[in-house]
């Protein structure tokens, strides 16, 4: 048994006490505690507690201090329930204290995966722009459960998907707008692949936009990557040069015969 012979406020933080005991070979300082865990537990000068009690103190204020982690870590933004566990095994939390946490945090609806579900899949969607797939997959690495990822993510139905692809698909031209008819399609595909879109709601969002270069643009994309080509191979024997021109810009997307075209031209 061992008597608590002293208790002193801390100086850096007065919400947590410093217990001072004696077991009989005179007064030391012994562990701290939280101000709740102090109150819950009744600790007091001249209280007796043996080896359980304080084990079972020292675990409680193991619960509050991993507690207070927990809520800090949550008011920054909204947390699954695996990254808060995660969080508080970084801080070395063992694995009993992690669930304590959890079920009071549970309790207090502090954490609730369906909710963090469903507003991710708002975020993700109205805010960054992304697709479904990449959605889930993100959903799925926070520990979020399936049946809760598809409650959420069927509020980002099939209409909101197209909208959200078209979107996407008609910034890409504008930036693009020099590419081949072939690559620009292949550009804007690759990119809503990225962003997470079904190739179902791809092929609906490449029928919706106008990614097909009239003659004109083809043309003028085409003479702007040739001029490029030229450089690189004007010291080639003349078939030679001729093949690797058709090479390079058949790569680019370009027809056979826009290219041949070109070709006769510059003849």
């Amino acid at each position: 048994m061992a008597i608590i012979t002293k208790i002193t406020t801390q100086k850096k933080t007065d919400d947590r006490l410093n217990i001072f005991l004696d077991d009989g070979s005179g007064e030391k300082y012994a562990f701290s505690v939280d101000q709740d865990v102090f109150i819950k537990f009744n600790l007091q000068k001249g209280k007796e507690l043996d080896e359980f009690e304080i084990i079972e103190i020292q675990y409680g204020d193991s619960i509050k201090k991993a507690y207070n982690k927990a809520l800090e870590y949550l008011s920054y933004r909204m947390r699954s329930i695996k990254e808060v566990k995660d969080y508080l095994h970084k801080k070395e939390y063992n694995d009993a204290v992690i669930t304590e946490v959890v079920l009071k945090l549970k309790d207090y609806k502090y954490v609730d995966d369906l909710e963090f579900a469903i507003a991710y899949v708002r975020t993700q969607w109205q805010t960054n722009g992304k697709g479904p797939t990449v959605i889930k997959r993100e959903l799925y690495e926070k520990g979020i459960e399936q049946d809760f990822v598809e409650q959420a993510l069927s509020l980002y139905n099939e209409d909101a998907q197209i909208e959200e692809a078209i979107s996407h698909a008609q910034k890409v031209l504008k930036k693009n707008n020099k590419l081949s008819t072939v690559l620009l399609k292949q550009k804007i595909e690759q990119h809503l692949v990225r962003k997470g879109f079904s190739f179902q709601i791809i092929s609906i969002a490449l029928e919706e936009v106008q990614f097909e270069q009239n003659e004109s643009e083809e043309w003028s994309a085409l003479e702007k990557h040739a001029e490029k080509a030229k450089k690189k191979f004007q010291n080639e024997e003349p078939y030679q040069y001729s093949m690797k021109m058709k090479q390079f810009l058949y790569r680019k997307g370009f027809p056979i015969e826009l290219i041949e075209k070109y070709l006769d031209n510059q003849s």
